[in-house]
């Protein structure tokens, strides 16, 4: 086994390779407005520091989201594109939130929030570290500050409003290395647990047709 892992849903330009037992290399890089530049550059790294090629792959895993529109498409097109490459090897999807949440090593009740802007946090509870309990969504953290009250709060969601979220935790940015490591566990297992390899959005893009636009068409 050999999986490449990858993530723009947030922030961070995250890529791994995981060999079934351990993560044999890593590149993380934080900055929101280059995944396009950043990602393949990084794929490029982990490859030559594990000493293989893109054709020892043998799956791919992809964070779907939740996250921002444009840096989500990244990770699912790219992941898509070797999976063509590469004669259709199986690209795994998994919540990025989900990745955090195992990066945490939290064995109780707790919960994930990341930045989602327009002062809005994606989250979601978990009963454990590899357990989610319920859908992801989408709120502003003082509408679920009560519902999350007395919980760890885990990611960068939870550290930008400190209010809402007192007992706000590390890891901040998402790891390329966890989302593997989750991924080959449950392919262990049997092979349960993956989404479809397709964005998770929550809401609508933050770019869109003014409302009175008009169309206009040449004569």
């Amino acid at each position: 086994m050999l999986l490449l892992a990858m993530d723009t849903a947030t922030p961070a330009v995250t890529v791994a390779l995981h060999d079934g037992t351990a993560v044999v290399a890593e590149s993380t890089r934080v900055d929101a407005r280059r995944h396009g530049e950043l990602l393949l550059p990084a794929v490029d790294r982990v490859l030559k520091e594990a000493g293989t090629a893109l054709d020892a792959v043998t799956g791919i895993v992809v964070g779907v989201g939740p996250g921002p529109y444009t840096g989500l498409r990244v990770g699912l097109v790219t992941a898509a594109a070797f999976s063509s490459a590469l004669g259709g090897v199986p690209v795994h999807g998994l919540c990025t939130l989900d990745g955090l949440a195992y990066a945490s090593g939290i064995e109780g009740p707790f919960a994930v929030a990341t930045d989602a802007r327009r002062k809005e946090v994606y989250w979601a509870r978990y009963d454990d570290a590899r357990t989610r309990a319920g859908d992801a969504a989408v709120d502003r953290p003082a509408e679920i500050a009560e519902r999350l009250a007395g919980l760890p709060v885990v990611g960068a969601g939870a550290l930008l409003y400190p209010d809402a979220f007192p007992d706000a935790r590390g890891p901040e940015h998402q790891s390329a290395g966890a989302l593997a490591a989750l991924a080959a566990e449950r392919l262990a297992a049997g092979g349960g647990g993956f989404l479809d390899p397709r964005p998770m959005y929550l809401r609508r893009p933050d770019a869109q047709v003014p409302k009175n636009y008009k169309v206009v068409t040449p004569t």
